[in-house]
């Protein structure tokens, strides 16, 4: 597969593309959309050529028999990240925001505080905040251009009505791979408040070269207390199929989960299945891996023209295609450096502060694009700051 191929998709109810003028006034004719979280690329060929099965059949019945579908998960997660999983402990879920309301609505009450290490991916506060819970947040300290965790503040800012935590893990938007001793500081910090931890680990296939990647289920001490959360949705750029994977091996937990769901009558939809299963697999590793390569090509490209601004400084990425940039070193206004890069290098990108506290002097760049399009950016970037260098 050539990941250079431009696909033009405009017109094609994309998010991503069709709405980038509406919520950005970047226009359609000539902007470059590098805000929503998905790729520009083509699904691996297992994956079209199950969805080309279904189409050939020609029926599209209720899916029945999901053993094939856990055993891939399973698969995967033993083989590309060292994880054991039950497939009893495997529900599916309308995709991951869904599968984090439906841990708010299992696990606890209105009013309840739910911590967030901010800035972090912005539906989380979303979906806290439209379920009547607290957004509890934690800053991330900036040391050195990259997000290090500050349990020493952190504790002071729970209090007795806090019952849990989520962890973006790799870090969105930041890119951080958390070491096994961060990700046991998390771990100890919940059981330590008594906290339910859920850890959304949609990134984890998306690891830079050099990078490693750990399952906070392979973190001691935490089973009982611990909601994994997964999907092929980001990896294989499948994202409109809303499936992905709540894995609770806690048995209570497991049951409480289990009973909401089936009180509130929620089931997959099969194309999501079907993707799924086809995608967890070696063609899927084989292509993944080929993935992994160029999104780094693209982030060592737009990193250095980023980085020769002068106050501009992109995040180191070790994981996700997410780039965070911080703009504070240009001495701007938030609306004068946003206004550059949507009105003049007609580059849409998200709003830093929609992530939280710590993102106001920041946009993030989707990079998961054809490498013409993000040296286009590069370059549009460059003019738009002309007068800095």
């Amino acid at each position: 597969m050539s990941f250079d191929e431009i696909i033009d998709r405009h017109g094609t109810h994309s998010m991503k593309w069709d709405m980038m003028d509406k919520r950005y006034d970047v226009p359609a004719s000539d902007g470059i959309s590098m805000w929503v979280a998905d790729m520009d690329f083509r699904a691996p060929d297992c994956v079209q050529d199950a969805v080309k099965r279904l189409h050939d059949h020609g029926i599209y019945g209720y899916f029945g028999d999901d053993s094939a579908y856990k055993s891939a998960i399973c698969w995967w997660m033993e083989n590309r990240h060292g994880w054991q999983v039950d497939p009893a402990a495997i529900f599916t879920t309308h995709g991951l925001v869904n599968g984090t309301a439906m841990c708010l609505d299992s696990f606890t009450k209105p009013g309840d505080g739910v911590v967030l290490f901010t800035p972090v991916y912005h539906a989380f506060a979303k979906v806290i905040r439209a379920n009547g819970r607290r957004v509890v947040e934690c800053p991330l300290a900036l040391t050195d251009g990259r997000y290090q965790m500050d349990f020493d503040n952190y504790d002071a800012l729970v209090d007795d009505t806090t019952r849990m935590v989520i962890l973006c893990s790799p870090h969105n938007p930041g890119g951080r791979v958390w070491t096994q001793a961060e990700l046991q500081q998390v771990a100890d910090f919940a059981r330590r408040h008594d906290l339910i931890l859920v850890s959304d680990e949609i990134h984890h296939d998306l690891i830079m070269p050099g990078q490693t990647h750990i399952p906070m289920a392979r973190i001691d001490g935490i089973a009982d207390r611990l909601v994994m959360m997964s999907a092929t949705t980001k990896t294989f750029n499948i994202a409109g199929s809303h499936s992905g994977n709540v894995i609770i091996h806690d048995p209570d937990m497991r049951k409480l989960f289990g009973d909401r769901m089936a009180g509130l009558g929620l089931s997959p939809n099969a194309f999501g299945l079907h993707m799924a299963t086809a995608a967890y697999s070696p063609e899927g590793a084989a292509w993944v891996d080929e993935l992994v390569q160029y999104i780094d090509g693209n982030r060592r490209l737009f990193d250095a023209g980023i980085n020769a601004i002068p106050g501009l400084a992109s995040m180191p990425l070790e994981s996700t295609y997410l780039a965070w940039v911080d703009f504070s070193g240009t001495g701007m206004t938030r609306k004068e450096f946003t206004k550059r890069v949507e009105q003049d290098a007609h580059i849409a990108a998200n709003h830093g502060p929609t992530f939280g506290t710590g993102g106001e002097d920041f946009l993030r760049f989707n990079l998961a694009t054809p490498r013409p399009l993000v040296e286009q950016a590069v370059a549009r970037m460059t003019k738009a700051f002309a007068d800095l260098q």
